[in-house]
Parts: C-alpha cells; structure tokens; sequence
C-alpha cells in the first residue's frame, strides 16, 4: 500500500516544502525590499503597496483563471491538483508566516543587493521543489512550463519573457532601481531552478580522435578507472579509418585526462564539453521521478 501512494506522497510533500521555501524568500527578501518576484506574485506586491491586502490572498486569487491553461496543456486532472495545492500552501505560508511573532517583518536587511540574491537563492530552490514534484506554482510558472514544455525554452528565459511587464509595473511603482535589481533576482531565481532541477554537478564529456587508441584508453581506466566508449570513425579529408574514444569524467579530473592523452599521443585531437549531469555506473544513480 505504502508503495503503491508512495510516489503521491512524495510529490506533495515537496511541493509543500517548494511553497515554504518560496514564501521565506519573498516574504523576508523580496516584499521589505520592494523587489517584485514577477508574476501573480509581483502584481500581488503592486497591489499591496497601495491596498494593503494580503498578498497571499490576492495570489490565490489572482491564480483562478489560470487554471484553464494548466488543465488544457499540462496535464489536466493531474496538474490540476498538484497545482491547486502548491498555490493554496504558498498562499497560506505567505500569509501565515507574519502572524509568527518571530518572524522578521522588516526584512533581515536593508540591502538591495543582498536582498536581491537572497531573496532569489531562496524563491529559485522553492520553485525547483514545485517542479520536482510535478506541480507548478501557478501564475508566470504554468506560462513558463508551457513554453518550455511545447518550445523547448529554457525556465531561465521563460521567467524573463513571462514576468518583463510586471518588472515593468514595479519600475513604476516603487522605482526602476528597485526594478534593475528585481530583474537579477529573476535572473538568478531562473539559474537556481536549473541548477536544482539538472543537478549542480556538472560533468565533462570528451571525445579524442588518436591514432593510438589503445594506449590512451588502457591509461585511462587504469589511472582513472574510468569507461571508454569507443566509436567507429573515419576523417572526410584523408578518408583514414580512425576510432574516436569518447569519456566522461568529473570537472577535478579533466586536466589529468589532458595528460594521459599528452602521453600517450601528442599529435591527438581532443574537445571537452560540458553536460549537466550523469546517470550510472561510476556516478550518480538514477532515482524514480528524479
């Protein structure tokens, strides 16, 4: 039973724990600074400055009439909860956390700057657990999700394209310094969800075109203990068969990898390229829903 709900289970935990971690960063970063966090967030905070009303509030309503477009493109049903939850969690989080009579109201700063890479640090890991569970934190995220699901654009820029008018409005409401800063925020929030959600440890790939293949590729597993992959090749110029090694190795091991190919043959063509991440035997394990 606890295996079958186990998956459920796990999504809407993480959404929960997203919606906090969202609620801290806009409510002890973003709203003392009047840095607006974009979307149906960023017009909550413009509405708030004049009106007073709960941001939290206006964010659950404010998100009603997006649900059609999540039930149309992302899922339907599925979405549709998942969704529903993230946004009524970080509309009470958001609210609630100023009825704790520790909670820093004022902000812990009155730096913009820091304010401006705190507040995106915290929103950018809370939106990253939203996605992790397969929810979206409604607003600007449903449009974002869209376009990166149906276009490929990465989150980083659907941020920027779905959020520009609301940077737009805080300009003039609370002053284009504020705004300049309020587009880094989004700016770093979009590399933070990156960052979560295709892993922080960025890994090398590399392909070595050497006419003495096999030389290379036993140092490599012996001082490295790394795999080889090797692939048929042949050059369009001089029409010479030549194998092409390709390896993955961690950032740390790339220089001993130029050395081993240095040796083994100075005159080798080589190309490092980065990946974001690797799944498997001599590195991280692949994970269900991961």
């Amino acid at each position: 039973m606890l295996k079958k709900y186990y998956p459920s289970l796990r999504d809407y935990t993480l959404i929960m724990l997203g919606s906090l971690t969202q609620a801290i960063g806009l409510m002890i970063f973003l709203v003392p600074a009047n840095l607006a966090g974009g979307g149906v967030s960023g017009i909550s905070q413009l509405i708030n400055h004049y009106t007073g009303w709960p941001i939290g509030m206006m964010v659950f309503i404010g998100n009603i009439p997006l649900f059609g477009l999540g039930w149309r493109f992302l899922g339907g049903r599925s979405f549709a909860l998942r969704t529903a939850f993230a946004i009524a969690t970080f509309s009470f989080f958001a609210d609630s956390l100023l009825w704790l009579p520790f909670f820093p109201k004022n902000g812990l700063t009155d730096d913009l700057v820091l304010n401006a890479l705190y507040g995106a640090v915290v929103a950018g890991v809370g939106y990253a657990l939203v996605y992790r569970g397969r929810g979206t934190s409604g607003g600007s995220d449903i449009l974002a999700r869209i376009l990166n699901h149906y276009r490929g654009i990465p989150m980083t820029q659907s941020y920027l394209l779905t959020d520009t008018a609301v940077i737009l409005g805080a300009g003039f409401v609370f002053g284009w310094e504020a705004a300049l800063y309020a587009v880094i925020t989004l700016y770093v929030s979009g590399l933070v969800v990156d960052t979560v959600m295709e892993g922080g440890s960025t890994v090398r790939t590399a392909l070595i075109v050497t006419g003495e293949p096999q030389a290379v590729t036993d140092q490599i597993m012996r001082d490295m203990e790394r795999g080889v992959t090797v692939i048929p090749g042949t050059g369009a110029y001089t029409g010479v068969s030549r194998p092409i090694l390709y390896c993955v190795v961690t950032r740390s091991e790339v220089q001993m990898l130029k050395s081993i190919v240095q040796e083994a043959d100075p005159r080798a063509f080589m190309v490092v390229g980065a990946a974001h991440e690797a799944l498997g035997e001599g590195f991280a394990p692949f994970k269900k829903g991961s």
